[in-house]
């Protein structure tokens, strides 16, 4: 499946940016979701459109875009605890000061390249992983500030994180912010349990909040919360497919991917439904 296929409203975001103005992209971003893989693969295509010296199109086979899809580019570098450490560095769980250090002195000098920075983490099999602050530790992060709050023309940062709550704020707030829903590998969208209560959530009024969180809290009686949870992002998911520019969906399941999160630090079914129902139900 192609990136745009699923995540359409990002995807075009970009892509118009960088077409009709590079000077429209903001030059600081952050995505957070849980699914890291296709937040890495947005910062790549949004490199590579940075970068492209031709149409911009999928399949261009120009020099920059031949780099950034085979990882070799000079001018995008993933920065993480594993990846692009300067020689006299020895740490091995975290990204250092000598990273931000080595990004600050290559900045020194012009580039004919746009140069984009990809931070995130990276586990033991290599694969993408999202940062927090044990992996990007609040002085790296503040020796980023400057550079991050008075960025050169032709440098564009990249932030990949599950929770936003989980970098510097004083990143975040130097940063546009943008939700990456999860990934759902069975395109079946399964919310049969939820059938019948939060289906066509969007028809509810104000008067039914607490009435539908009863029924949701209800249903904890024979299935978890979490599963409760991922059903009701599948239904959204499912509509969003349909609605690819409706900004409120992706409103909606950002909100979800919020209490799935407070499920996980067992919160109260009661306050996790009662809080998305008066968030979600106008």
């Amino acid at each position: 499946m192609q990136l745009s296929d699923k995540y359409p409203f990002l995807t075009n975001y970009f892509t118009q940016a960088l077409t009709v103005s590079n000077r429209a992209l903001p030059q600081s971003i952050l995505f957070y979701g849980n699914d890291l893989d296709s937040q890495y693969i947005l910062a790549n295509e949004i490199a590579r459109l940075l970068n492209c010296k031709e149409d911009k199109n999928d399949n261009c086979e120009c020099l920059n875009c031949r780099w950034i899809n085979e990882g070799t580019h000079p001018a995008v570098l993933t920065i993480s605890r594993a990846d692009n450490k300067p020689e006299d560095d020895d740490s091995k769980t975290v990204i250092s000061i000598r990273q931000s250090q080595m990004i600050k002195e290559m900045l020194v000098s012009a580039s004919e390249f746009h140069r984009v920075f990809i931070f995130c983490d990276r586990n033991d099999n290599g694969e993408i992983c999202g940062l927090n602050p044990m992996n990007f530790q609040a002085e790296t992060a503040n020796s980023l500030l400057k550079i991050i709050e008075e960025p050169q023309a032709g440098v564009t940062f990249i932030f990949l994180t599950r929770y936003i709550d989980d970098v510097l704020p004083t990143i975040v707030s130097r940063s546009q912010c943008f939700f990456v829903p999860e990934r759902i590998i069975n395109n079946q969208y399964n919310y049969s349990n939820i059938n019948g209560i939060f289906t066509d959530y969007f028809e509810f009024e104000r008067k039914d909040v607490f009435d539908i969180s009863q029924k949701l809290q209800e249903l904890t009686k024979e299935i978890p919360t979490e599963t409760i949870l991922e059903e009701i992002q599948n239904y959204m998911l499912a509509l969003l497919k349909s609605n690819p520019h409706n900004i409120n969906i992706i409103e909606h399941i950002k909100i979800i991917e919020d209490a799935k999160y407070q499920a996980k630090l067992n919160l109260k079914p009661i306050n996790i439904f009662d809080d998305i129902c008066l968030k979600i139900i106008k």
